[in-house]
């Protein structure tokens, strides 16, 4: 196990973050630490140790998290590692999370996001029955939808082997919760993405191209379905969300989303706009990028999060896709690392 320093306090709540620290488990380490916690995470010996590190520098706080090597999949390691910690609060964030991947690999994807979620349950069961733990549901589960918007009560028909496994783990977390009385709670997240996203995923890769495109690097962008609409925010304000959901007396399960729908055109033709340049001369639709089972439309409806949790977007659309954009222009300008550019923050954060 490969260890950081980090000071831990008497007294000082403990989260355990279980992810290979993408986007989603830097922005939550960095507002755990807001609220003085001692962070401890577990990350795959396979993991890209300059990603994962990357991350947490832009974040400037690699040097207060500890890092410890695991996997979801080995129960008996997860057992270990909460058993030695003994976290206040658990977070399972990790997953094979690319949605087009889980058709090539739709075992893998099913024995991590599943059966990992389900190993995370046991192990806290078994060493840490009174940690709250925030299981990470998607929108993915909605999948063929019949409503104009989803909420908590909205049917789930998924379309991927990706929104499957997590309807397993969305619906094991709920079994834990009620057969064990366990503070289990699932945040149904809608897109969210950052800088810090991944560049296979279609947001980054929409923004990555402008700016290669802006700095003459390449003359086009091809992609899949650009009719697809999607419901997206900023990753910072859903992680906000998931240490809400810790922070009540009682476990439940929250549709996070904007509320508003966006397709991809849309979004190629803000992103590109920002730049000053008109999306329709270089994007060209590739058959290769489209999924076996599209999703035409997916809108959340966080009118229960909004109530409970309080809780409530505070980045917008266009402002996301600025600091994407700005973050993969220097990146490319200066020819830095994918996660090492010291990026402008929106909204003061």
């Amino acid at each position: 196990m490969k260890f950081f320093s980090v000071k831990v306090e008497e007294n000082m709540t403990k989260p355990l973050i279980i992810e290979k620290i993408g986007q989603e488990g830097a922005y939550l380490a960095g507002f755990f630490l807001e609220k003085i916690y001692s962070i401890f995470g577990i990350m795959r010996r396979s993991a890209s140790p300059d990603t994962l590190l990357e991350r947490l520098k832009w974040l400037g706080i690699v040097e207060k998290v500890c890092l410890l090597d695991g996997d979801i999949t080995d129960l008996s390691c997860l057992t270990r590692c909460i058993q030695d910690i003994q976290p206040d609060e658990v977070c399972n964030l990790a997953a094979q999370s690319f949605v087009r991947t889980s058709w090539t690999q739709p075992l893998f994807t099913g024995t991590v996001n599943a059966l990992g979620a389900h190993n995370v349950l046991e192990a806290c069961r078994i060493t840490a029955p009174k940690a709250k733990i925030y299981q990470a549901s998607s929108s993915e589960m909605f999948g063929l939808v019949r409503e104009r918007q989803q909420n908590e009560q909205t049917a789930f028909h998924p379309r991927s082997p990706y929104g499957v496994s997590k309807l397993y783990a969305h619906w094991i977390a709920i079994n834990y919760r009620k057969s064990f009385g366990m503070h289990a709670s699932g945040g149904i997240l809608f897109k969210h993405d950052s800088p810090l996203r991944g560049l296979e995923f279609v947001t980054r890769k929409i923004t990555d191209g402008v700016a290669r495109i802006k700095l003459n690097q390449t003359s086009e962008l091809r992609l899949g379905n650009l009719d697809a609409c999607r419901d997206w925010g900023h990753a910072r304000d859903y992680v906000r969300a998931m240490w809400l959901m810790l922070q009540q007396d009682r476990p439940d399960d929250y549709v996070i989303a904007s509320g508003q729908t966006t397709s991809v055109r849309e979004f190629c033709r803000m992103a590109f706009a920002y730049v000053g340049i008109n999306y329709q001369d270089f994007v060209h639709v590739d058959e290769r990028f489209h999924r076996p089972a599209e999703l035409d439309v997916l809108l959340g409806d966080a009118t229960k999060a909004r109530q409970q949790l309080g809780w409530s977007p505070e980045i917008t659309l266009e402002e996301m896709i600025a600091e994407m954009v700005e973050a993969d222009l220097y990146r490319l300008r200066n020819h830095v690392a994918q996660h090492q550019a010291p990026l402008r923050r929106v909204n003061g954060h």
